[in-house]
């Protein structure tokens, strides 16, 4: 097969690795190709804590997808989050050039300068994005793309994004080991905005919340960029733990019990079944009302919840949100949880699927779930980037039918087989400077 433009997103999470493989149809749509899907136990609350089992569940996940795409995969786009990344608002200005009209020497200028004026950066974090908010030339503001506007001066507004160094260093150990290629760190709001945000939304003040396994990740855009980020150390993996410790069962049981069973709105009426719950080691099984599960995990999720408002009241963002909330990631699959968020954020919400997706997606359902717009948004990142052609994975090619083999031939077949896969051509450079 031809060499075709094919980009990789790996979202590692506290309790799954997801992978999506997808290139742009001729619509400019992204276009799945396959997913492919892990459990994982090597982190906590976002942050690697066991090598081998995050490289483990990693390696997993990339066999399910060479196995969906006959595609060698060896280069990835890698989601960043949690307490580990800092972010931090910074501003600049500058003098247009001398013929008076802004070019890109001037915009990388005032980045520069941008990222020169941050305060108290310490040797422990990175820049990860210098990501513009605002242009003003002159006093005409609001400009998201200046270049080629006439004025004297350019200035502006940019949030910038830094990640601990110990945990790249590892998130990078993990991903190598299970053979594969960093080609970019991306701030894993930034990927979910480009994922969920619908074109009619981008220009209005909105909330992406992300309710993961083992934080909660709450980002604000305005005009198309993001302009607050917060981490939450609350999440889905609490409410479980709820369940737990207030029906006296397993990790493992009570997690089911949330999926099964779960609602996080004792407002919405339905049937209070007694949930049987099968004993272990000789012990007997119990029953549990199923209103008192619900009313376990309406706390919790509603502490989220109000931690969120309180995250957008210290904003100063909340009063300009007019276009309501977007909820993604595992959390948001409760029952519930929409009516929930309403009520307590005063705001329209609703849960976040992949926008922009054509192919398979819709007939088996690759990514049509808030627990993959992750790895979709780091693909689509990639695409407005302008990755160059360099930037692609190679397909198998199929194996011309060999000769029938005389008994005395000393030929391996199964040697024979590994060589159907192609090189992959040069992968990532380091794309994300370009910013």
């Amino acid at each position: 097969m031809p060499e075709t433009n094919i980009a990789v997103g790996l979202d590692i999470g506290t309790n799954r690795v997801c992978i999506v493989v997808a290139e742009k149809d001729e619509f400019g749509n992204l276009k799945v190709l396959a997913k492919g899907s892990a459990d994982s136990d090597g982190l906590r609350r976002s942050t690697v804590v066991n090598i081998n089992k995050t490289l483990a569940a990693i390696k997993a996940a990339v066999d399910e997808v060479e196995q969906e795409s006959s595609l060698l995969i060896k280069c990835v786009n890698v989601a960043l989050s949690g307490t580990q990344v800092r972010c931090i608002q910074s501003s600049s200005e500058i003098s247009i050039n001398q013929t008076g009209v802004v070019n890109e020497s001037d915009v990388n200028r005032f980045l520069e300068k941008a990222t020169s004026n941050i305060q108290n950066l310490d040797v422990n974090h990175e820049i990860i994005h210098v990501i513009p908010q605002e242009f003003i030339v002159d006093d005409q503001d609001k400009l998201h793309d200046p270049i080629g506007m006439a004025g004297m001066t350019l200035r502006g507004n940019v949030y910038i994004v830094l990640g601990l160094k110990t945990n790249i260093r590892n998130i990078r150990h993990c991903v190598e080991g299970a053979g594969l290629k960093i080609g970019g760190l991306t701030f894993k709001p930034l990927a979910l905005g480009l994922a969920v945000i619908k074109e009619r939304e981008k220009r209005g003040g909105l909330v992406v919340i992300d309710i993961g396994g083992g934080s909660t990740e709450v980002a604000v855009y305005f005009d198309g960029a993001i302009h607050y980020s917060e981490v939450i150390p609350v999440a889905a993996n609490d409410i479980t733990l709820d369940i737990a410790h207030g029906v006296k069962v397993h990790e493992d049981v009570a997690e089911e019990l949330k999926i099964k069973y779960g609602c996080a709105d004792s407002r919405i009426r339905s049937e209070d079944i007694d949930i049987v719950i099968e004993g272990l080691r000789g012990h007997s099984q119990k029953t549990f009302p199923k209103s008192s599960l619900t009313l376990i995990i309406e706390a919790r999720m509603m502490e989220i919840l109000e931690l969120v408002r309180d995250a957008l009241t210290v904003s100063s963002y909340y009063g300009n949100i007019n276009c309501g909330v977007i909820l993604t990631g595992g959390g948001s699959l409760l029952p519930g949880v929409v009516e929930l968020a309403q009520l307590v954020l005063g705001l329209d919400v609703r849960i976040g699927y992949p926008e922009g997706v054509s192919g398979e997606v819709n007939r088996k359902g690759f990514v049509n779930n808030p627990m993959d717009v992750t790895a979709l948004g780091l693909v689509a990142y990639v695409y407005r980037n302008n990755f160059s052609g360099n930037h692609c994975f190679v397909k198998t090619v199929e194996e011309p039918k060999s000769p029938p083999l005389k008994e005395s031939d000393d030929i391996v077949l199964g040697q024979e087989k590994n060589l159907a896969w192609k090189k992959v051509v040069n992968s990532f450079h380091d794309w994300w400077a370009k910013l």
